[in-house]
C-alpha cells in the first residue's frame, strides 16, 4: 500500500519560506487561505503540492487543486466543485485525474462525473472474495477512464438524463509475482476499449457535496456496453445512497450503501472493484474485484469538537463493511470484509463550510492513511 509521509502544502510552503524569494509570497497565499476573510459567495481556489512513496512507483511527485463556486456567485445555489490531481514518478509513470460536480443556475443541470488518464501500475490480487494478501502481479498499462453523467432536473431534487463511460486500457503488461505459481491470465488482459451509453437517476438534496450535514443523496446508473462498438459487451448497475443527519448543534451522522453488479464478459479493469480512499478505506483500490459488490459505511463527525481555544478542529469514527462475489448465488457472509478508523479535521474555508480530512484506517491486512480535502462521501 502507498505510503504518503508528506501531503499537503502547508508543509512544504513553510518549508519554501525560508528563502527570501518564496516567504512575502508563501505567507499571504497560506494566511488568505486560512483565514478565509472574503465573501461567502466568492469562488475559492487552492494548490498544494504532493509527496508519495511505494514500492511499484518510487518517488510520486504531485498537484492537487480544488476549485469550488456558486452558479452566478448566488449561495442559494449548491455549491459546485471541480477537483484535480497530477502526478509523474521516478519511473517515468504519470498520470492526470479529474472529478466534477456542477449545479448550474437553480439546480438545472446536475453534471457529476471524473476523469483519468494514467500510465501507472496497478496491482492485482485475482479475482473473488478469497485472494491472497499478497499481489499476484503488477499491471503496467496506459488507462483512460471518463464517465459523465449530464442529468436534468424534473422537479425538486429529481433529476434523470443520459450518462457514458469510456474505458481504455493499452499496452499492459503483467508482471507475474514470481512467489506464485503461473496464474491464469484475467480477461481483458491483452487490454480493451469499452463504451457505455446509459442513463441516470438521481436523488439530491444536498447542499454542499463536500461536508453534508442534513440531506439525502440515491443514485442508480445503468450503462449497456454493446459488442458492435467495444471489445466484450455486457451491462452494468450502480446503486448509491448515502444518508446525513445533524446530531445536535455540530456532529453529523453519515451512512452510504454502495452497489455494483455486472453482467456479461466483463474486463478486469473494469469489474466491481473493492477498497480506496472513500469507501473500504484501508484498502488498496482493487483489493478485491468480482462482477459484483455491496458495501456499506457509517461515520461520525465531530465538525468542531468542544475545544474552547478553536472552532476550525474536527474529528470522526468510521467503519465499514463489504463484499464481492460473482452473482448472487455465492454471496457468502463469511466473506465479508471489514475497514474502521479515525480522523481529525481542520475547517480549511470557514464560510463554505469545507474541512480538510486526515484519516487513518485499519484493516484485518494492515492500515492506509489519506489526506484530502472534503469528506470522505
Amino acid at each position: 500500500m502507498k505510503q504518503f509521509f508528506t501531503l499537503l502544502s502547508f508543509v512544504c510552503f513553510f518549508s519554501i519560506t525560508h528563502t527570501t524569494t518564496g516567504q512575502s509570497f508563501i505567507k499571504r497565499y497560506i494566511a488568505n487561505l486560512i483565514n478565509d476573510t472574503t465573501d461567502a459567495s466568492k469562488p475559492r481556489f487552492i494548490a498544494y503540492p504532493t509527496l508519495a512513496y511505494s514500492p511499484e512507483t518510487n518517488l510520486e511527485i504531485g498537484l492537487s487543486s480544488l476549485y469550488i463556486y456558486y452558479a452566478k456567485r448566488d449561495t442559494t445555489n449548491r455549491l459546485s466543485e471541480l477537483s484535480a490531481f497530477t502526478f509523474f514518478t521516478l519511473e517515468n509513470q504519470y498520470g492526470i485525474w479529474l472529478e466534477n460536480a456542477i449545479y448550474t443556475h437553480q439546480d438545472k443541470v446536475f453534471i457529476l462525473g471524473k476523469i483519468r488518464l494514467q500510465s501507472f501500475p496497478l496491482l492485482y490480487y485475482g479475482i473473488g472474495s478469497n485472494t491472497p494478501e499478497e499481489h499476484q502481479a503488477i499491471v503496467d498499462a496506459n488507462q483512460i477512464w471518463v464517465r459523465q453523467r449530464v442529468l436534468r432536473k424534473v422537479k425538486k431534487n429529481f433529476f434523470i438524463g443520459p450518462e457514458f463511460d469510456f474505458t481504455r486500457l493499452s499496452k499492459v503488461d503483467f508482471m507475474e509475482n514470481e512467489e506464485f505459481e503461473p496464474i491464469d491470465l484475467p480477461l481483458g488482459h491483452e487490454g480493451s476499449t469499452n463504451f457505455g451509453i446509459g442513463a441516470g437517476i438521481v436523488y439530491d438534496n444536498r447542499h454542499n457535496v463536500l461536508n453534508v450535514r442534513d440531506g439525502f443523496f440515491s443514485e442508480l446508473g445503468f450503462l449497456h456496453y454493446n459488442d458492435g462498438l467495444n471489445n466484450f459487451e455486457f451491462n452494468s448497475i450502480v446503486s448509491d445512497t448515502r444518508l446525513f443527519r445533524p446530531v445536535g448543534q455540530h456532529n453529523v451522522w453519515a451512512t452510504q450503501i454502495l452497489g455494483q453488479f455486472n453482467l456479461g464478459n466483463v474486463p478486469f479493469n473494469q469489474l466491481a472493484l473493492l477498497g480506496g480512499e472513500t469507501m473500504m478505506r484501508g484498502y488498496y483500490t482493487g483489493r478485491f474485484r468480482d462482477k459484483n459488490q455491496i458495501a456499506a459505511q457509517t461515520e461520525f463527525r465531530f465538525l468542531p469538537l468542544p475545544l474552547g481555544f478553536s472552532k476550525r478542529i474536527g474529528a470522526t469514527l468510521f467503519g465499514s463493511v463489504a463484499t464481492v462475489f460473482p452473482n448472487t448465488r455465492e454471496i457468502d457472509m463469511k466473506n465479508l470484509v471489514w475497514a474502521g478508523g479515525a480522523g481529525l479535521r481542520f475547517l480549511l474555508f470557514p464560510k463554505k463550510d469545507i474541512y480538510t480530512r486526515i484519516d487513518y484506517s485499519f484493516t484485518r491486512e494492515g492500515r492506509g492513511f489519506y489526506i484530502l480535502i472534503g469528506e470522505a462521501f
